[in-house]
């Protein structure tokens, strides 16, 4: 297995238990790669209200340290989310195109994908 993903791998792990966001990482590097595990949660090409991407944060941020509203502004400074008009959609982050189920972020729980 290439060690990049291994690195990966052990830094979502860290921080996401049980299909849940424990915390952010403080670390600029590690929290992006916690954050492109959590954008995996919104369907390419698809427009979400904001209420819709809340719900989908608040079911990744329950029981832990980070207010979802902070996940949310993350996500959009990395450009992993756009915004306009009060609409949010994928804007970044790895997309499974093959198929081949290696997107899935049910991995470490059962958050649903919006």
């Amino acid at each position: 297995m290439d060690d990049s993903v291994d690195d990966t791998d052990r830094a979502v792990r860290a921080f996401v238990s049980d299909g849940r966001l424990v915390r952010l990482p403080a670390r600029r590097m590690r929290r992006r790669l916690v954050l492109e595990h959590l954008v995996r949660s919104f369907e390419p090409g698809r427009r979400f209200s904001e209420r819709e991407v809340d719900v989908v944060l608040r079911a990744w941020c329950a029981g832990g340290d980070t207010d979802h509203a902070a996940v949310r502004r993350h996500l959009v400074d990395e450009g992993l989310l756009s915004r306009a008009d009060g609409l949010y959609w994928r804007s970044g982050g790895w997309v499974d195109v093959l198929g081949t189920g290696s997107d899935e972020v049910s991995r470490d729980g059962d958050v649903p994908v919006a």
